[in-house]
C-alpha cells in the first residue's frame, strides 16, 4: 500500500505524539539518571511536543501540509526543553527536511529521512555518548536501511526502524555504566521509542509490543546531583549566522558537558551544562543574539523541598481583566492569558512553583491548558507537593469551582467539591466568526454570531442577543437554579439586561448573576447551575 502524507493525518499525529508522551512522562522521568539524574526527561519531551501540537491549533483548518510541517518543526525548535527535547526536535526537523511532502513515501524515503535525522542529531551533540538517544536513533536508521534493501514498502520500513530502536533501547544499559548501575534503560532513548511507536501505530494501525524499561534504583543527590559534574543547565535561543556556530560549539564544549546546538537559518537552540553560567551566555553573545535564556541550578530541586510552604493555594488561568480581578479577590493565584499572549510551558511551570504551597488546586479553564498544567504538576509532585488539576474547560467552570473552595476542608474533600461544582456547571458562550467556515450548526460567514455549547458551535445567527438567548435556553433545565452571565468586549448594549428580563419572565425560580468579565473575542460567557 502506497504511503502518502496529508494535512489531516499530520495534525492527528502531532496530537498523538503529545498524548503518548504525556502518558509515559512519569515512567520516563523515573528512568532519568544520565547525564544528570534530575528526573525531568519525560516532562521535557512532553512539553516540547505539546508546544508543537499547540502551534498547529493556531493555524486555520485549511492550512496545507507544508505550512503545518514548517510551523510544527519551528515550534519544536523554539520550545525544546532539556537535552532530550532539543535532540528530538532536531530529529524531527531533519526527517521532514529530507522528505518530499508531495511524493509517496517509500522505503527509500524512510531510510533517507532516518539517516539524515541520525546524522543531524550526532552533529548537534558536542560529545556523543553510546547508550543514549543517539544510539537508538542510529539503530532506527540502520533498521530502515535494511528494510529498504529488502524491497519492502514505506510502512513496513518504518515498522522495521521502530523495532530496531526498541531493540537498541534494551541494549543501552550494556553500553553506559551509569544505566547499568541504576538498572534502567536510557530515558532519552525511551522517549524516542515512544514517539516511534506512536508513529508506527498511526501508519499501520498496529500497537507495537510494549518495551521493558526495568526498575530504577534511587540515586542520591548532592548540590550538583552528579559528583564533579556541572551545577547548572543553561538554555537559550540564538539568532546567529551559520558560520558562528562552530566557534560557539568550541567555546561551550570547553566550559562543560551535555552540549547540544540545533537549528539553522539563523535560529538555534542551545543547551549545555556548566559551572560558569556567565561564560556560557557570553559565548552566545559572541556568536549572535541570545534570548529566552533559562538557567536551572540542579541543587534548587533539593532546596525547594526544604522551604516552608503555604498550606493550600488555588491557581487559576484567567482571561479578561474583570474575570482576573474577580478570581484574585476570591483568593486564587491568577495566571492571565489572551489570544495574543497565550500561556507557555515556562509561564505555567513558574506559576505553580511561585505558589510555594504544600497543596495546589489548579483550574486551567481551557481544554488546551490541561496538559500544560499536568506536566508542570508532575514536577512538583516529585517534590512531595500535592497538586490536583481540575480539568475545567471554560472560565465559568473555574468560577463555579472557586465558589465552593474551602481551605478548611481536607485536600481531597476540597478537590472533590470543586470538581463536582465545575462538572455540574453547564457552560456556553457567544462569539463572532472571523472567517467563513463550516460548523456543527451549519455554514457561517465572517461577522456571523456563533453560539457555543460545551465547546462546540451549536448556533449560527446574526443578532447577539438572539443567539445568546438561544444558547441560554438550551442550557436551562427544570432543575436549574443559577445563571451566570459574564459580559465581554463587543457585547451588545443592554444584552445582559435583556437576557435577565427574559429569564424573569419565563423562569422566576432562577437567579441571575451578571459579571463584567471584559474578556476578548467572546461577548458573553454563560454558566447554568
Amino acid at each position: 500500500m502506497v504511503l502518502h502524507l496529508d494535512a489531516t493525518a499530520f495534525r492527528a499525529w502531532t496530537r498523538a505524539c503529545a498524548q503518548t508522551l504525556s502518558s509515559a512522562r512519569a515512567e520516563i522521568d523515573a528512568l532519568n539518571v544520565f547525564p544528570v539524574p534530575d528526573a525531568d526527561t519525560g516532562t521535557n519531551a512532553y512539553l516540547t511536543f505539546a508546544a508543537g501540537a499547540s502551534a498547529l491549533d493556531a493555524l486555520p483548518q485549511e492550512a496545507g501540509l507544508a505550512e503545518l510541517v514548517r510551523a510544527y518543526t519551528t515550534a519544536l525548535l523554539v520550545n525544546a526543553k532539556g537535552n532530550t527535547g532539543v535532540i528530538c526536535s532536531q530529529l524531527v526537523r531533519a526527517c521532514f527536511r529530507d522528505l518530499d511532502l508531495e511524493a509517496p513515501v517509500d522505503a527509500a524515503a524512510v531510510a533517507s529521512a532516518f539517516r539524515a535525522a541520525s546524522r543531524a542529531a550526532d552533529d548537534a551533540v558536542g560529545d556523543p555518548v553510546e547508550g543514549t538517544i543517539l544510539t537508538v536513533a542510529r539503530a532506527a536508521a540502520q533498521g530502515a536501511e535494511q528494510a529498504r534493501d529488502e524491497g519492502v514498502d514505506g510502512r513496513t520500513a518504518f515498522a522495521r526502524a521502530a523495532a530496531a530502536a526498541r531493540s537498541a533501547l534494551l541494549r543501552t544499559p550494556q553500553q553506559l555504566e551509569r544505566l547499568a548501575r541504576a538498572g534502567v534503560v536510557d530515558a532519552g532513548g525511551r522517549a524516542l521509542v515512544v514517539l516511534l511507536d506512536t508513529t508506527e501505530q498511526a501508519l499501520t494501525g498496529r500497537a507495537p509490543t510494549p518495551t521493558a524499561t526495568l526498575v530504577p534504583v534511587p540515586v542520591a543527590g548532592g548540590d550538583d546531583l552528579v559528583e564533579g559534574g556541572p551545577a547548572y543547565e543553561v538554555m537559550y535561543l540564538l539568532e546567529a549566522d551559520d558560520d558562528a556556530i562552530a566557534p560557539l560549539r568550541r567555546s561551550l564544549s570547553g566550559l562543560g558537558d551535555s552540549l547540544v546546538v540545533v537549528g539553522g537559518e539563523r535560529l538555534w537552540n542551545v543547551h549545555v551544562h556548566v559551572d560558569d553560567v556567565g561564560a556560557a551566555i557570553e559565548a552566545g553573545l559572541d556568536a549572535g543574539r541570545p534570548y529566552r535564556i533559562a538557567v536551572t541550578h540542579f541543587a534548587d530541586q533539593i532546596a525547594r523541598q526544604r522551604e516552608p510552604r503555604r498550606e493550600r493555594v488555588v491557581v487559576a488561568a484567567t482571561t479578561g481583566s474583570g474575570l482576573t480581578a474577580l478570581c484574585a479577590e476570591a483568593g486564587a493565584h491568577v495566571l492571565e492569558f489572551s489570544r495574543h499572549e497565550p500561556l507557555t510551558v515556562d509561564a505555567v511551570g513558574a506559576a505553580l512553583r511561585a505558589a510555594n504551597a504544600q497543596e495546589i488546586v489548579v483550574l486551567p479553564n481551557a481544554a488546551r491548558h490541561v496538559g500544560l498544567f499536568e506536566a508542570a504538576a508532575s514536577e512538583l509532585r516529585r517534590d512531595d507537593v500535592r497538586v490536583a488539576v481540575i480539568p475545567t474547560h471554560a472560565q465559568v467552570q473555574g468560577l463555579a469551582a472557586l465558589a465552593v473552595h474551602d481551605p478548611g476542608r481536607a485536600f481531597d474533600d476540597d478537590v472533590v467539591a470543586m470538581s463536582s461544582a465545575a462538572a455540574h456547571a453547564k457552560h456556553g458562550a457567544v462569539t463572532i466568526a472571523t472567517e467563513p467556515g463550516i460548523t456543527m450548526a451549519g455554514p457561517c460567514e465572517a461577522g456571523d454570531v456563533l453560539g457555543v455549547l460545551s465547546g462546540d458551535f451549536a448556533v449560527v445567527g446574526h443578532d447577539l442577543v438572539e443567539v445568546a438567548g438561544d444558547v441560554l435556553e438550551r442550557l436551562l433545565t427544570p432543575s436549574s437554579e443559577l445563571v451566570t452571565l459574564v459580559v465581554g468586549e463587543g457585547a451588545a448594549e443592554g444584552m445582559a439586561d435583556a437576557l435577565s428580563a427574559r429569564l424573569r419572565d419565563h423562569r422566576v425560580d432562577v437567579d441571575v448573576e451578571v459579571i463584567d468579565g471584559r474578556q476578548e473575542h467572546y461577548p458573553l460567557f454563560v454558566a447554568v447551575e
